[in-house]
């Protein structure tokens, strides 16, 4: 409720001046709660990509590593989730995201390849400062 009057407040200008002031706020709420759902979905095939199966009911075990491997997921940054992502849950080819980023698929490889790096040493708790090269 908090965060559809927010949306509101935020997005007051937006708003109809003939249109009902309970319906527009009703609405807001009713596509929060869409996105709420389509995002809890992306998670579940997320989590279903990370434990590398579709239990009804996963092991405490399974369930941790795939939460570890969320957070890890998490703190890496937008362009290697981006690129983790459309990769490895929406199954686009290296041409395609080449393509989507206008670099060479060389680049896409080798961003790929750093972002699981990443994210491997991050799941495992081996969190290292990445490595900082000196520009001329």
């Amino acid at each position: 409720m908090q965060a559809s009057l927010e949306r509101a407040i935020v997005h007051w200008r937006d708003k109809r001046v003939d249109g009902d002031l309970r319906a527009w706020l009703f609405s807001i709420l009713y596509r929060q709660f869409l996105d709420a759902h389509r995002r809890s979905r992306r998670y579940a095939r997320m989590l279903e990509f990370f434990t590398g199966r579709d239990d009804a009911q996963p092991s405490a075990e399974r369930t941790v590593i795939a939460q570890t491997t969320l957070q890890a997921f998490d703190q890496l940054t937008s362009e290697q989730r981006a690129l983790l992502l459309w990769v490895s849950v929406e199954g686009l080819s290296y041409k395609e995201v080449a393509h989507i980023l206008e670099v060479p698929i060389g680049t896409v490889m080798s961003r790929l390849s750093r972002a699981r790096q990443a994210l491997r040493q991050l799941s495992d708790g081996d969190i290292t400062s990445p490595s900082l090269r000196r520009l001329k």
